[in-house]
């Protein structure tokens, strides 16, 4: 879950990160208030979740409350790489002697929190891996200890020669991971961390990805969730309690735990097909869950076919044969279907499907190089 600039904003507040204040507008009188109240020149942004905000044109500078109403009637509304921006952030424009980067990021390789950090800040860190990879210094933390104040300078020290500066971003360091694990986040940036002419190191920019699998335990996290930006039928499995992922292909997959899914859509390209999604139904399947993933997977119209595939552990087959009934008997349904079911209540499963008119398969194989003659003949 990608976390607005103002959220993020939030839970570094909350670590003792030095960010300047803000309040978030919907309307362009809201932002001229806010404006006001900060007294002075303030930047307007935008919050969605997408990069590339200012070259969008979703962040300007303001001089006069005034001009912050005129930014914000035209950044309101803004399409940014397909979201439509609701939000604008009113926040006090700094003086910026330098921009630094600043990251910790989840790292699959070491399996372990891995600190980025460079000088050239303001940009891309792609960018600046891509053009100067000497210009980042990273370290990989040891989860078991956290951020060490020795590794917290030596990554400091990449930034700034000003040892004033040095122990201001050593601090910061230690207080973005600590941000990093409270929140159970898999990314957290700031891009830039700015200097000031006084000689103050600030937090002007936040993001943060909050790993989904770490939400049951932070409600307070959860609440953050904006869904304007979701494709309306990830919110409904989710609310479901499903897992699906949309994609760009023609077979509808309907298939229990991410292993075996992750095989079925291996098996779809392996016989010249293309999957139209990830759907997971989940260990422990009611057939009311079937129903609402078959909802999910229909109302895609680049769906060809919708191939289940089931191998029941935990799940019992007569619970999804059950659903698949239910469904088709209330959903219009105009595409084939193709089903695998093995494992738990087989024999029962086979016998429900076979008595409302379905042919049912047990061998992987078979049932998914069906479905894919059956999407390419469509």
């Amino acid at each position: 879950m990608d976390l607005h600039e103002y959220q993020a904003k939030e839970i570094f507040r909350g670590a003792g990160i030095p960010v300047p204040p803000g309040k978030v507008a919907t309307t362009p009188e809201e932002a001229e208030a806010f404006a006001r109240e900060f007294g002075g020149m303030v930047v307007v942004k935008a919050q969605v979740h997408s990069g590339g905000r200012g070259k969008a044109g979703g962040v300007k500078l303001a001089k006069t409350p005034e001009e912050a109403r005129e930014h914000a009637a035209r950044i309101l509304g803004m399409d940014i790489k397909g979201l439509t921006v609701h939000k604008v952030l009113i926040t006090p424009a700094e003086d910026i002697d330098t921009e630094a980067y600043v990251g910790v990021l989840v790292d699959r390789n070491s399996q372990a929190p891995m600190f980025m950090v460079s000088a050239e800040g303001g940009v891309d860190i792609e960018e600046v891996a891509h053009t100067n990879p000497d210009a980042i210094r990273k370290l990989t933390v040891d989860p078991r200890y956290g951020l060490l104040p020795h590794q917290a300078y030596w990554l400091a020290n990449a930034l700034y020669d000003d040892p004033g500066l040095i122990r201001q971003a050593q601090k910061v360091m230690g207080q973005l991971y600590n941000a990093f694990v409270n929140a159970g986040a898999s990314m957290a940036e700031i891009n830039p961390l700015i200097t000031t002419p006084g000689g103050q190191v600030k937090a002007i920019d936040a993001k943060v990805s909050i790993d989904d699998n770490e939400l049951f335990r932070r409600p307070e996290i959860e609440a953050y969730r904006d869904t304007s930006g979701e494709p309306e039928a990830e919110t409904e499995a989710r609310d479901a309690d499903l897992t699906f992922i949309k994609l760009d292909g023609d077979v509808g997959c309907c298939v229990n735990g991410a292993g075996l899914a992750m095989a079925t859509m291996d098996l779809v390209k392996y016989y010249g097909g293309e999957p139209a999604n990830f759907l997971d139904i989940g260990g422990s399947s009611s057939p009311e869950k079937v129903v609402n993933a078959l909802k999910i997977i229909t109302a895609d119209p680049a769906v060809k076919v919708i191939l289940f595939n089931i191998f029941g552990g935990i799940t019992r087959t007569d619970d999804v044969a059950n659903g698949i009934v239910e469904a088709t008997r209330n959903i219009d349904i105009d595409v084939p279907i193709v089903i695998r079911l093995t494992g738990t209540n087989e024999e029962l499963a086979l016998e429900i499907l076979k008595n409302a008119g379905f042919e049912a398969y047990t061998s992987m194989d078979e049932v998914v190089s069906k479905a894919v003659e059956l999407a390419n003949r469509a």
